[in-house]
């Protein structure tokens, strides 16, 4: 224990492996929510974050990180944002920097353990309630994990956290995608990655290596030219081993749920790591052997998706 054995989510019969799992949400599901109250604050550097509040004047928050190259729009936000406002909850959900509708100021962009960031949106949001939970998507599960890692238990109203279909380890989660098998999404990333750096090139002219796009074949290749230097890291290797939220969870000192699908297909072996989970006392793991890739879709369409019913179960349970 915390590994939970024996899931209770079943995936529905026609999508019938992970890739489907995967896909079909994200190019199909449609979910309608109240317009979000939009704010943009400045960052320490300079630079800005886009904010969506959602709120119902209540003591309670949910601060939602979406994942690589998603946006405060996608579906599987707006369904978790449905999902708690249906709980009596308020909601926050933000963009990283270049995800909003302009290119951000600075240099940087974001990344999987920005947790500046997240810290600045915890602080914004602070003072105006008495609890905060937190959840987190793929790259923004990392980069929650991580925050909670590294805070430990020294802001009293963080309350849980929850991160979902999240690359625990990502030296081995970017080999993962970067399989022939996945090569539809890791093209898809790598084309909106190199049309911000040829954007922000322009901002920024001689800051960024922008002709060393011509040898980025893999998500790995980019993160060793860009995300790692333009971020303070080495290379590709050091930004891994230093963000992956693996290496953190033995410090998260609040209740905390990992849901990750056996079958996703973005996630190496090393996402599961059950031995760890057995010794650690705050942190839950649940393994569906199904859910794809930020999936988890139900039966019945009209209906929360399995990923949005365990978050606000787990966030509004007394543990």
């Amino acid at each position: 224990m915390p590994l939970l054995e024996n899931s209770i989510y079943t995936r529905p019969k026609w999508l019938f492996n992970g890739h489907l799992e995967t896909i079909y949400p994200s190019l199909f599901r449609k979910v309608s929510v109240q317009p979000p109250v939009q704010e943009r604050i400045s960052t320490h550097d300079g630079d800005f974050l886009d904010l969506d509040w959602y709120r119902q004047n209540t003591s309670k928050l949910v601060i939602i990180s979406h994942g690589l190259e998603g946006n405060s729009t996608r579906a599987y936000m707006l369904g978790m944002v449905k999902t708690f406002l249906a709980e009596g909850y308020d909601v926050l959900t933000w963009n990283f920097r270049s995800c909003s509708e302009e290119m951000n100021k600075q240099v940087i962009f974001y990344h999987s353990g920005a947790t500046y960031d997240l810290d600045q949106i915890v602080s914004h949001a602070y003072d105006q309630y008495e609890e905060i939970s937190l959840v987190g998507f793929s790259l923004g599960g990392n980069l929650t994990l991580k925050y909670l890692g590294e805070k430990g238990d020294t802001i009293s109203k963080i309350r849980k956290g929850v991160a979902i279909s999240v690359p625990l380890h990502l030296a081995s989660s970017s080999k993962k995608i970067s399989e022939t098998a996945n090569t539809l999404y890791s093209q898809r990333f790598l084309r909106s990655l190199k049309k911000k750096v040829i954007e922000k090139s322009s901002a920024h002219p001689g800051q960024i290596p922008v002709d060393a796009l011509r040898n980025i074949k893999t998500l790995a290749d980019f993160d060793d030219f860009f995300t790692g230097p333009l971020h303070g890291f080495a290379d590709a290797q050091e930004y891994y081993e230093e963000n992956s939220s693996l290496y953190f969870l033995d410090r998260i000192k609040v209740p905390t749920l990992i849901l990750n699908a056996v079958n996703d297909p973005f996630l190496s072996e090393q996402c599961f790591p059950k031995t760890l989970a057995k010794s650690l006392d705050q942190v839950y793991f649940e393994y569906p052997n199904h859910g794809g890739h930020v999936g988890f879709s139900p039966e019945n369409s009209s209906k929360a998706y399995y990923s949005e019913c365990r978050a606000v179960e787990f966030i509004s349970t007394v543990i």
